[in-house]
């Protein structure tokens, strides 16, 4: 395999939406190579200003083919563009030898150019924001803290829950706030969800019809599964001695929203493509988001383990200090509003991307994929970096 490329200190940051903040202004601070790329120079420019970054970037017109010409090997690019643009950028990543970074899931068009990537010597960061991001980072701290107190080989059974929303701060009667487009929100929602309850595997085809009452520190929420929680249970790295009972990576809405939305559920079960995309202008119309509005993060990461007990017939597992019915539970919480100067899902998404990118430049990531800090001891150093930069969250752990 081809040494990692080194970076050259640029960085070209595509797309200057609703999720960019200030985790672009820590680039400026690290490196004087940044460039914003927009859908007109004059928008990118107006961007920067926003952001108070005037002269600290360059701002660009972007296209495909004009950011494949300024690419230089050593490169970084970051994408704030949908999911479904990744791929075309990765391939001009691959044929210049530039870095990519971004914090959306990995498709399997990325995922297929994986190894072409890692051949190339370049870094394929995905999955480095809020939620996937930090929330990778809480579970893998959880996991650690639970294997380090139970055992791996201990016979035991767990509940895991993450969930995640961007709310409007003060509660209106749609009980929500487009914090990024609404036809993909309105399309996640038409998406299955597969997750474990009751320890068994369980497929939802609608993950809204999943809707439940969910409480962060005495407070009434609702979640929802989303996506394909099971797969996660491998890469959090949990014991294969232990059992999940619950395991589900899902969203947080306000309390109230189910009802709230009844009639978008309505259309969202018989509408087709045009219908929902025509649903989504409807939604953005009678909904928008202004200067003025305020939003709030909330991310509730949990952990229990539990060793059976003494009941003859439940032997469970007798690890060297670790005695039948012990019990081992930690939390970690986000809980940010936003403010006059950025979103609370800008600051969220747009810092520990940036964090990622800081670390591409300084060689520590190594070529090929990477989903945000994927291992436990890296994931403790990005929550120390991150609370350095005043993204505050806490834990807590009961053993």
């Amino acid at each position: 395999m081809p040494d990692l490329v080194p970076a050259t200190g640029a960085v070209h940051w595509i797309g200057a939406g609703l999720s960019t903040g200030s985790g672009l202004a820590a680039l400026c601070e690290h490196t004087d190579g940044v460039r914003l790329w927009h859908r007109t120079a004059e928008r990118a420019a107006d961007a920067l200003d926003r952001l108070g970054l005037t002269g600290r970037a360059e701002p660009l017109a972007y296209t495909l083919d004009a950011l494949t010409d300024r690419l230089a090997p050593g490169d970084v690019v970051v994408s704030m563009l949908p999911a479904s643009e990744h791929a075309a950028l990765l391939a001009a990543c691959v044929a210049r030898r530039a870095h990519f970074a971004c914090s959306s899931y990995v498709s399997d068009a990325v995922l297929e150019q994986v190894p072409a990537a890692a051949g190339a010597g370049i870094v394929v960061l995905t999955e480095a924001g809020l939620d996937p991001g930090i929330d990778h980072l809480f579970a893998h701290s959880l996991v650690a803290r639970a294997r380090e107190a139970i055992g791996d080989d201990t016979a035991a059974s767990y509940r895991l829950t993450s969930y995640c929303g961007g709310v409007p701060a003060v509660p209106d009667d749609f009980r929500y706030r487009f914090s990024w487009a609404p036809f993909g929100v309105l399309n996640a929602l038409r998406s299955p969800a597969r997750y474990v309850e009751n320890g068994v595997e369980t497929v939802v085809d609608r993950p809204w019809e999943a809707t439940r009452e969910h409480l962060v520190e005495g407070e009434a929420f609702e979640v929802y599964p989303n996506r394909d929680s099971v797969p996660f249970i491998e890469q959090y790295e949990l014991p294969r001695a232990w059992k999940p009972l619950t395991f589900v990576r899902g969203t947080l809405r306000l309390d109230g929203w189910l009802r709230a939305w009844d009639t978008v559920f309505e259309q969202l079960r018989t509408g087709d493509d045009t219908r929902i995309a025509a649903l989504a202008r409807e939604l953005a119309a009678a909904h928008p988001t202004t200067d003025t509005d305020r939003d709030r993060v909330v991310l509730a990461v949990s952990l229990e383990v539990r060793v059976p007990g003494d009941d003859p017939g439940d032997p469970g597992g007798r690890a060297e200090g670790v005695g039948n019915g012990a019990a081992w539970s930690g939390s970690y919480l986000l809980d940010l509003e936003g403010d006059e100067e950025e979103s609370a899902m800008a600051r969220c998404v747009s810092r520990p991307l940036a964090l990622g990118v800081r670390h591409i430049l300084d060689g520590s990531l190594p070529a090929g994929l990477s989903r945000a800090a994927g291992t436990a001891p890296r994931s403790e150093e990005w929550l120390r970096e991150l609370d350095s930069q005043g993204l505050e969250f806490t834990l807590r752990v009961e053993d």
